[in-house]
């Protein structure tokens, strides 16, 4: 597998009702995307309107969602075109790592993909190159799964953008993944309040003296 050049954070909305809806019949109606490049960290933004297959009106439910009105959807292109957008603004599969807040995201492309018979090669490169952020961030930082705004709190960050956008949803994901790899030992600290102690002391040596004592109980017990 190639070097990885650039991270791409992406995210859907879809069609949704309040009176249930099975998973495969809610298309995408917006993706919105950011590309991070490692070397330089410039950022690149990626939004737009998706057409879906079933041209209903959105119920009141779906348009308070996701913020999104029929007429955002009037005039524009269906997934597959959107798609082959999509790529081109990315430059490159190969080159990238692709992320998202749960496996939905993912799962979207792939139904949505094979509803309009995009090639399930160019799905599979994606998938290969695709992780799970949230659940990496579940595990080793905050024990619950979290939405992207409990996320950013727990690095006192604030959301930045318009709710409801998946572009700005994509981006500060971004910016939590960012804050967990640069960030190691916040990320400990948030990781050892989550998991371990109520009370965590910001002197190392105090934390590692707690921890021992905690540890050792806990053997005992």
């Amino acid at each position: 597998m190639a070097d990885v050049k650039q991270f791409i954070f992406f995210d859907f909305e879809m069609l949704c009702s309040n009176k249930g809806m099975p998973f495969e019949d809610m298309e995408a109606i917006r993706l919105g995307a950011v590309k991070y490049n490692i070397e330089t960290e410039d950022i690149e933004f990626f939004d737009h309107y998706i057409q879906p297959t079933k041209r209903e009106s959105l119920s009141r439910f779906c348009k308070e969602l996701t913020g999104i009105n029929d007429t955002d959807l009037v005039g524009a292109s269906n997934f597959k075109n959107v798609f082959e957008d999509f790529l081109t603004w990315i430059g490159g599969i190969k080159k990238s790592r692709f992320f998202s807040w749960s496996t939905s995201d993912l799962s979207r492309l792939k139904i949505d993909a094979a509803k309009h018979e995009i090639s399930l090669a160019t799905i599979k490169k994606i998938e290969q190159r695709y992780v799970d952020f949230q659940e990496i961030f579940t595990k080793r930082v905050s024990e619950n799964n979290v939405s992207v705004e409990n996320g950013l709190a727990l690095y006192n960050l604030q959301f930045e953008g318009k709710k409801h956008n998946p572009m700005y949803d994509a981006y500060n994901t971004l910016r939590i993944y960012l804050s967990f790899l640069n960030e190691p030992v916040q990320s400990d600290f948030i990781m050892i309040k989550q998991f371990i102690l109520e009370e965590v002391p910001q002197n190392i040596k105090e934390m590692n003296a707690t921890l021992r004592t905690t540890i050792q109980k806990d053997l005992h017990i």
